[in-house]
């Protein structure tokens, strides 16, 4: 006891067609699947920066630590 079945839930959509017509509800559906798919997505792209991110940051910049390392002998001579 509780919960909405199938049959139940084909009842109320005929009834809000019948209420507020097709066009209505047709736009209401679509305007909840379009933010459906905003709200999955959100994330998904917040992981695919911050791997974008990661991969900037843990690059290696061989030149500058060759540099470095000459500076550095220069300095002990």
């Amino acid at each position: 006891m509780g919960s909405i079945g199938t049959p139940e839930l084909i009842v109320i959509l005929v009834i809000a067609l019948v209420i507020f017509g097709p066009g209505k509800v047709g736009k209401a559906i679509g305007k909840g699947i379009n933010e459906f798919k905003d709200a999955i997505s959100g994330p998904k792209k917040a992981v695919d920066e911050t791997k974008e991110a990661v991969k900037k940051a843990t690059t290696i910049d061989v030149t500058a630590g060759a540099k470095n390392d000459d500076k550095h002998k220069e300095a002990n001579d």
